[in-house]
């Protein structure tokens, strides 16, 4: 891991009975489960909330219902591939187009991000994972992926911002969550 990575707080969107067993020490972050849906935005990983607790919770009770949590992380970033920097993003759009000869020379069509507001992103993750994935048969490692996401509603008529807009981390590494804590969300 780089030895001044950045250090961030985020927030993760689960059920009550796994965040428990996670702050009781029950279940160890080593061995957390990352998520490996094919429309995971940021590719495979244990998905974050950068410094949006309430964010987290309302996506886990939009899951779950009154079984919604949220955990806490303390995460180092560690090497990261992170999607707000031009040269990552450019390292990604060359990946692009190297999947696309690929999925081209065997006449196979590239999956698309679709869903409602495109929120089941395959190409996305099926993009990430091969860039990620070819690194890492070099012997190069991404312990985290980083991304903003323009989400929702202007905040107002003609806003460059929109209410949902967020930070989301996902970590490739466990070794990158330094720990977690129970959040206070009422003085959030």
């Amino acid at each position: 891991m780089e030895r001044f990575a950045r250090t961030l707080v985020g927030y993760h969107g689960c059920q009550k009975a796994f965040a428990t067993k996670l702050l009781l020490g029950e279940q160890l972050i080593e061995n957390w489960t990352p998520s490996e849906n094919a429309w995971d935005w940021l590719g495979s990983g244990i998905y974050f909330w950068e410094h949006s607790p309430n964010r987290a919770l309302r996506w886990a009770r939009e899951k779950y219902g009154s079984q919604g949590a949220v955990v806490g992380a303390v995460i180092q970033l560690g090497r990261c591939f992170d999607l707000l920097d031009e040269s990552i993003t450019q390292i990604l759009a060359d990946a692009y187009n190297e999947l696309t000869r690929a999925f081209g020379d065997e006449n196979q069509q590239l999956p698309e991000n679709r869903g409602r507001d495109g929120k089941l992103r395959e190409l996305d993750c099926l993009v990430i994972n091969d860039c990620l994935g070819r690194f890492q048969y070099q012997g190069i490692f991404y312990d985290t992926v980083r991304g903003a996401f323009i989400e929702g509603d202007p905040v107002y008529p003609t806003a460059g911002f929109t209410r949902e807009t967020h930070i989301q981390v996902a970590v490739r590494n466990r070794n990158c969550i330094i720990g977690v804590f129970r959040p206070n969300l009422e003085a959030t």
